[in-house]
């Protein structure tokens, strides 16, 4: 049985835009940075997103003070969130489910720009 891949087209469009970015600026800026340049991106390809997407958090009966920020979210569907470090980590995947869990969505795209080449990884919850 062939294992489906969810939102495949979508995550394409989005890995290949990072990508882009990456090809141009390389690595060596800051996380702003990069943000900004997908951001440019998904407006020239007219991709539907939203930019630090607040997530509120449950906790019993009721909404905690502090939320979460998704760097972005792409489709309505898949948060994107965006590093520029050394190496990613366990805790890097661990905020994404975080995300994922917070704002019911089923994937999400863990970007690193900080190595020598573009790394990523697909989670799904």
């Amino acid at each position: 049985m062939e294992e489906k891949i969810i939102y495949k087209e979508e995550s394409y469009k989005i890995i290949g835009i990072c990508m882009e970015v990456y090809r141009i600026l390389g690595k060596g800026h800051s996380e702003i940075i990069y943000k900004d340049a997908i951001e440019y991106e998904f407006k020239l390809a007219k991709i539907p997103y939203s930019r630090e997407k607040k997530y509120k958090i449950d906790y019993k009966d009721i909404v905690l003070k502090h939320s979460y920020n998704a760097d972005f979210v792409v489709y309505d569907k898949i948060i994107l969130e965006v590093k520029a470090i050394e190496i990613l980590t366990n805790s890097h995947t661990k905020q994404t489910l975080n995300y994922l869990a917070s704002s019911k969505l089923k994937l999400g795209l863990l970007v690193n720009f900080g190595e020598d080449s573009l790394k990523y990884k697909r989670i799904v919850l």
